[in-house]
């Protein structure tokens, strides 16, 4: 059996629940292209996982990558490049011109996590501690603008011995998540949304809390008191201002290389 028809048995019978019935089969451990991988990884970090995650899992705004049907059936990103050239404007998603050999890379990197996820008994998170820790004081406290917001002595204090380093990377890299697969400890994290709304009515007082969620028809937040109101929408009222305090980090998504991001990793661990 060829790696990418194994790959695809593999992550449909992980779609299905019935992962376990192919592990006795030998899988393509070692037969997917490492360099397409790392070169597939980068191009994924910089072009979607703003929406989709930072592990393809799923983000605030895409689905999960793991488990799309299009790229368990794609062949060396013909699918996946094809698709990528119109996107789904309807449903948010842009459309990215991407050089062939760059979504080959991104197919190559989505179907080794595939793979991963369906084969999850042999899959393990190595250790992912392999920056310098100097280089990422450095980044923290200048081209990376973390310190604008946070404090190695203040809300960062002690966070290298709370959080184990694969929960510490995902928390900056992908903020908006409140768990990690396979890692039950990290269930417990509940991530700050960040968003705050501020509603002012055409009549009565303004109203400010944390956004709950936003249509073109309703935006619900929660008040300072916990308890949760819902608006009507109309064309212009009320006015609506969102503000979002991990805009910050959706930035760094655009700009962050792989250094950056072990190098950070490697500091915010000895912040014990």
């Amino acid at each position: 059996m060829s790696t990418q028809s194994n790959t695809r048995v593999l992550a449909m019978l992980l779609l299905t629940g019935a992962v376990t019935a192919l592990h006795s089969q030998p899988g393509p451990a070692g037969k997917f292209d490492e360099a397409a991988i790392e070169r597939g990884k980068s191009a994924y970090s910089a072009a979607c996982s703003f929406c989709h995650g930072s592990n393809a899992r799923g983000g605030e705004t895409g689905p999960d990558l793991v488990r799309s049907v299009l790229v368990i059936d794609d062949e060396n990103g013909k699918e996946l490049g094809a698709f990528l050239k119109t996107g789904r404007p309807a449903a948010g998603m842009p459309a990215f011109n991407l050089p062939e050999n760059q979504v080959r890379d991104i197919a190559e990197y989505l179907h080794r996590l595939v793979y991963a996820a369906a084969s999850r008994r042999e899959y393990a998170i190595l250790n992912i501690v392999t920056g310098n820790a100097q280089r990422g004081e450095a980044y923290f406290s200048g081209a990376g603008g973390c310190k604008a917001c946070h404090s190695p002595a203040g809300d960062l204090k002690g966070i290298g011995a709370k959080y184990e380093p694969v929960i510490l990377q995902d928390r900056f890299v992908n903020p908006r998540r409140t768990a990690i697969p396979g890692h039950p400890e990290s269930e417990g994290i509940v991530a700050n949304q960040g968003k705050t709304v501020r509603i002012t009515p055409a009549a009565g007082p303004v109203v400010s809390g944390d956004l709950i969620r936003i249509s073109d028809f309703h935006v619900t937040l929660r008040d300072a008191q916990g308890v949760t109101r819902t608006f009507a929408r109309t064309a212009n009222e009320p006015k609506v201002e969102i503000a979002d305090a991990l805009q910050a980090h959706m930035d760094l998504l655009r700009k962050y290389t792989d250094e950056n991001i072990h190098d950070l990793t490697a500091y915010l661990v000895t912040l014990k």
